[in-house]
């Protein structure tokens, strides 16, 4: 049980990834242009990795009601969040300000770039996984609870056809 709480405690700090998949992504042909320029784009709630993931470390801690004794091991958890929104911050603006086109990648090419993605993804999951369990340790018995119905994804909820939920 202990190990699926920590999984999902992981899903908060996941959420900074999947800009970085998306901007991976080759360029979009002629059809899905036009909908990549419409004009409400520029509107989202969040833009930045980081401002999505701000937004959510609020609302967990909110929620979860950490205390001041648990809130060394809750800086360290969000600390490691933080730091994987950077980076994906970074990748996203490198991307927006690219001024070359972006060229079709061959079948093994992205084969390639996906495996380094995986492998990102692996470290940041454990990076992640060693922050989340000694603020697991810490929650007390409600806030376990919290944090297992707030964070433990549901099969077939969740955005763009992923598998997983985000907290409400």
């Amino acid at each position: 049980m202990s190990k699926l709480i920590t999984t999902t405690l992981v899903s908060l700090a996941l959420a900074a990834a999947a800009p970085l998949a998306a901007a991976q992504a080759t360029a979009p042909d002629a059809s899905q242009k036009s909908q990549a320029q419409r004009p409400d784009q520029g509107k989202r709630e969040f833009r930045m990795p980081s401002e999505r993931v701000e937004a959510r470390l609020a609302d967990a801690k909110t929620r979860l009601k950490i205390t001041a004794e648990q809130e060394a091991q809750w800086n360290a958890f969000a600390d490691v969040t933080r730091r994987h929104a950077k980076a994906a911050d970074e990748h996203v603006k490198a991307m927006r300000d690219s001024k070359r086109p972006q060229e079709r990648l061959t079948a093994v090419e992205r084969m390639e770039r996906r495996q380094q993605m995986a492998a990102t993804h692996a470290q940041r999951l454990s990076e992640v996984i060693a922050a989340a369990k000694p603020l697991y340790a810490a929650l007390s018995t409600e806030q376990k609870a919290i944090a297992d119905e707030m964070l433990t994804p549901r099969r077939g909820h969740g955005r763009r056809g992923h598998h997983g939920s985000r907290p409400a």
